[in-house]
């Protein structure tokens, strides 16, 4: 039987640090990324892929308030064209390698519950990067949230509520099943209300359904791999290995370890809820409900750490004790 893995790629990953975000370089990295899911493809794999799209929504956003002369859209419905803007150019990346209509870019939403107090703690960042002074400006122009990012500057931030559910996700088993690579969940999903599909109360017929909100691609790619029964979750970074300690003399990359483990060091302060540990949290919710392996790791790195690992590999996370523990 053919397993399937759903792999995690950053907005990042489309736009780089340091890029303007051109069509030209979102299409070179995407060709960079279909590569790297290609190997995967190649080792036997039936795979599904979520794309984050921070850079680009915040890019669009701005674009959206940059003029007066149409109505700028709410952030969901960003969302919805950001998902069609990227998974264009990864479908088309994948095409060049595998041949015309391999790959389905499925435009799909994703359920929220307003009450959720993401709502009210806005921690996802969304666009470019700004200076403090440009920061403070924009917030108070705009009624942003704004807060520091990765030492690089100051980045609007948004509501990150938890994903609920996935409407379309029959339309997505019934493509995987197919035999085709699956784009799905881009950006995390287009966030709607939990009661979409539903008539519309009378009181409110035109109320929108698209919170105010960018979900988190790793929590959607968990969801979504659990609800169609995938055997990996492949979560892709700009580093080889998880590390602890660090930015300390002590610290040490991480090569096969345990979950047991994994939730060890996440309690014990070691994967900041920032950087690594929503990465780290959202393998040990796929574990837990039922997945095999869990990865973390570069492009290049993620089809040789999914077979087994090595050396030279990423970080894989497993259910059973296996040869567990740091590589220095």
């Amino acid at each position: 039987m053919t397993k399937t893995a759903v792999v995690a790629l950053g907005g990042n990953a489309l736009t780089r640090p340091g890029q303007a975000g051109t069509c030209e370089e979102m299409l070179a990295s995407a060709t960079e990324m279909a590569a790297s899911v290609n190997e995967v493809i190649e080792a036997g794999w039936r795979v599904v892929v979520v794309h984050g799209n921070g850079p680009q929504v915040g890019n669009l956003a701005l674009q959206q308030e940059s003029t007066s002369l149409v109505p700028a859209q709410p952030l969901g419905m960003l969302g919805a064209m950001t998902q069609g803007q990227l998974g264009s150019l990864l479908a088309l990346a994948i095409s060049r390698l595998r041949g015309p209509g391999s790959a389905a870019s499925l435009v799909t939403h994703v359920t929220v519950d307003r009450a959720d107090p993401a709502f009210g703690a806005p921690t996802k960042p969304i666009g470019p990067f700004f200076d403090r002074d440009q920061a403070q400006r924009l917030a108070a122009e705009r009624g942003w949230s704004v807060r520091p990012d990765s030492g690089r500057g100051y980045r609007r931030v948004v509501a990150s509520p938890q994903p609920t559910g996935i409407v379309e996700i029959n339309a997505i088993r019934a493509l995987v099943g197919a035999g085709l690579l699956v784009i799905a969940a881009g950006g995390g999903g287009i966030p709607v209300d939990a009661a979409v599909g539903r008539p519309a109360p009378r009181d409110a017929p035109g109320q929108s359904v698209f919170p105010d909100a960018v979900i988190d691609k790793d929590r959607a790619a968990r969801l979504l791999a659990t609800l169609i029964g995938a055997q990996a979750l492949l979560l892709v970074t700009a580093v080889e290995r998880v590390m602890l300690d660090y930015g300390t003399p002590r610290q040490a990359g991480l090569a096969t370890i345990t979950a047991d483990e994994a939730a060890s060091h996440l309690a014990e302060g070691q994967f900041p809820p920032g950087s690594m540990g929503p990465k780290i949290e959202a393998a040990l919710e796929f574990l837990a409900d039922g997945g095999d392996l869990a990865v973390i790791t570069t492009p290049a790195l993620l089809a040789k750490t999914l077979a087994g690992g090595g050396p030279r590999c990423g970080t894989r996370i497993e259910k059973s004790p296996s040869r567990a523990g740091p590589a220095r």
